[in-house]
């Protein structure tokens, strides 16, 4: 006798999103606060407070940033052989969460990459798992709005998180143009509450999405040979050239403070930063579902190029701030879109193991990246880093626009 096949229920929606999608985003909101107020200001914590060279920023951010390329390959393909998608996001999550107290003990640059270290290793583990589940839990005809909508929610969180930084160091150190161990201290303990409030909600909000009657069974073999097309293999390696020049941001934040920004100004600008990401992503991801993933990443990439001149040309204060509102839009622009065209381009039973590889192609040019800009900044001029990230950006967006073709997806 043959089983009936049982259909999932699809769940109510909230404001229009996925409930899986709606609750990821809140997690990575909170998240985010946590992340922005302990981590964003860690290269004015090195240099004004430890000590520290732009070589030393760049090692910080490039190694941490690196070495979770390798767990999101990991993450990515474990997600798919056992569907557990969720408990993955939970370590990766709660992991993070774990290590971040420890800045409040470190005196010297090595510790802050030590608990950086840590950190990325968190977000290595939960990043491919989670990006699958959102690309699993939503239809192929609103996967850009969805992970748009991740990305505003997101970065909404960089918003309140700096806001509150700027608040704190306001209240502690007014407008010094140095960051003092005090106020660093206190943007740890009360970063701290927001990650622990996101493992919560993660572990008891978020559900497990089944595999698809369509799909692969979990644990399958094929579900783990079938081997990746062309044309994603060449977008990981475009990405790889793009972010070759594409440095840690933390060098944006040591331009600013370069033009004798003060730190409650530099938290200020990131604030307009995030601001005009969050208002950006979702737009660009419902554009992205009509016109093609490729052609909105073409057009963040060319933002992405003139702002990363600006900040090689700078003289002034305004400029700066014209510029990281700017660079937020770039931001905006790809960051959703890129990830919902890796789902378009893969199999869905394969898109943990995808994500994994897109983001470890992108994890591992950052260390390069980031030495590089650091040698740049010490040995020629600050300028140059700049110029470096832009001229790569033409030639990956080139690229881009002569050797990628487009396959719009259908599948869920």
């Amino acid at each position: 006798m043959t089983k009936p096949v049982t259909k999932e229920v699809s769940p109510r929606n909230i404001w229009g999103i996925h409930p899986n999608v709606f609750f990821l985003g809140l997690v990575s909101l909170l998240t985010d606060v946590s992340s922005e107020m302990i981590f964003t200001l860690v290269p004015l914590f090195v240099v004004d407070v430890l000590s520290g060279s732009a070589v030393d920023v760049g090692l910080i951010g490039g190694l941490s940033e690196s070495f979770d390329a390798i767990f999101r390959i990991f993450s990515g393909r474990i997600s798919d052989r056992f569907r557990k998608r969720k408990l993955l996001a939970i370590i990766g999550y709660g992991f993070s969460t774990a290590v971040k107290p420890f800045m409040l003990l470190t005196s010297a640059w090595g510790g802050v990459l030590g608990v950086r270290f840590g950190d990325r290793i968190g977000k290595g583990i939960r990043s491919s798992p989670r990006d699958a589940l959102i690309a699993d839990s939503v239809d192929a005809k609103v996967r850009g709005k969805s992970f748009g909508f991740h990305r505003a929610m997101d970065t909404s969180g960089a918003v309140i998180g700096l806001a509150a930084a700027a608040i704190i160091i306001y209240a502690l150190q007014g407008t010094s143009f140095q960051l003092t161990g005090d106020t660093y201290r206190w943007l740890v303990i009360i970063g701290i509450i927001p990650a622990v409030l996101a493992v919560i909600i993660l572990i008891g909000l978020v559900q497990e999405k089944k595999a698809s009657s369509s799909g692969t069974s979990a644990g399958a073999p094929a579900a783990t040979k079938q081997s990746f097309s062309g044309q994603f293999k060449l977008f990981l390696l475009i990405m790889a050239i793009f972010t070759l020049g594409n440095s840690s941001d933390f060098f944006i934040v040591l331009r600013a403070q370069n033009l004798q920004v003060n730190v409650l100004e530099i938290t200020v600008m990131l604030v307009v930063f995030n601001i005009t990401y969050a208002l950006v992503a979702i737009p660009a991801g419902i554009i992205s579902d009509k016109l093609g993933r490729r052609r909105v990443i073409i057009i963040g990439w060319t933002v992405y190029a003139l702002v990363y001149l600006g900040f090689a040309l700078a003289t002034s204060i305004w400029s700066m701030w014209v510029l990281f509102a700017a660079y937020g839009i770039y931001y905006g622009i790809v960051e959703g879109v890129a990830k919902a065209f890796v789902a378009d381009l893969v199999p869905a039973e394969r898109r943990g193991t995808a994500y994994g590889y897109y983001q470890a192609a992108v994890g591992l040019m950052l260390l390069p990246a980031s030495v590089i800009a650091g040698v740049l900044w010490d040995k020629i001029n600050p300028s140059t880093s700049f110029y470096f990230g832009a001229g790569l950006a033409f030639v990956a967006m080139l690229g881009l626009l002569f050797l990628l073709k487009e396959k719009r997806q259908v599948q869920a």
